[in-house]
């Protein structure tokens, strides 16, 4: 199963964007929107909003979210707000709640060819600006995926370039 959001998720998650990037003009943040969605088969989530009332978090504002993984049979949220998520209140739906670093390392260990490929496609794709591998994840550290980049740049940076794949 891939990635999973609602319209609401996505509309706190680009508000957020606007607030931390106000010149990222609104057509961008639009099509980044739209590309989100294009890109990852099923990702909506839809028909959660009777979950929310019977819900309980520390956050009530956060329902929303909890009730979505629990309708797409989701094991995790991915999340830096894990205060609002305690693993008692999600753990009784199977679900966890884990920090975007925890999860990625979790995904290195288990798809680390993968992970490697990703990485490297995702520095060959962009394009404005272009970027090389090592700013891809310099990029990625800053925004706090500090002990996945470490694991990865820990591998040898042959595994980072996949074959036929031209970084910059």
């Amino acid at each position: 199963m891939g990635a999973r959001w609602t319209e609401p998720i996505l509309d706190e998650c680009f508000r957020a964007i606007r607030r931390q990037r106000p010149e990222v003009p609104e057509a961008a943040l639009a099509r980044t929107r739209s590309l989100m969605c294009a890109a990852v088969r099923d990702c909506l989530v839809t028909q959660f909003e009777g979950l929310v009332d019977g819900l309980h978090l520390p956050d009530p504002d956060d329902r929303h979210v909890l009730a979505a993984a629990i309708r797409a049979g989701a094991q995790v949220i991915v999340t830096r707000n894990l205060k609002d998520f305690p693993a008692d209140r999600v753990g009784a739906f199977g679900v966890q709640a884990q920090d975007p670093d925890e999860f990625v390392l979790g995904l290195l260990t288990f798809e680390t060819a993968g992970i490697l490929r990703i990485i490297a496609e995702q520095a060959a794709d962009l394009r404005n600006p272009p970027r090389t591998v090592e700013e891809l994840l310099s990029t990625l550290e800053a925004s706090g995926l500090v002990r996945s980049v470490a694991a990865i740049t820990a591998l040898s940076s042959a595994d980072i370039r996949a074959p036929n794949i031209e970084t910059r």
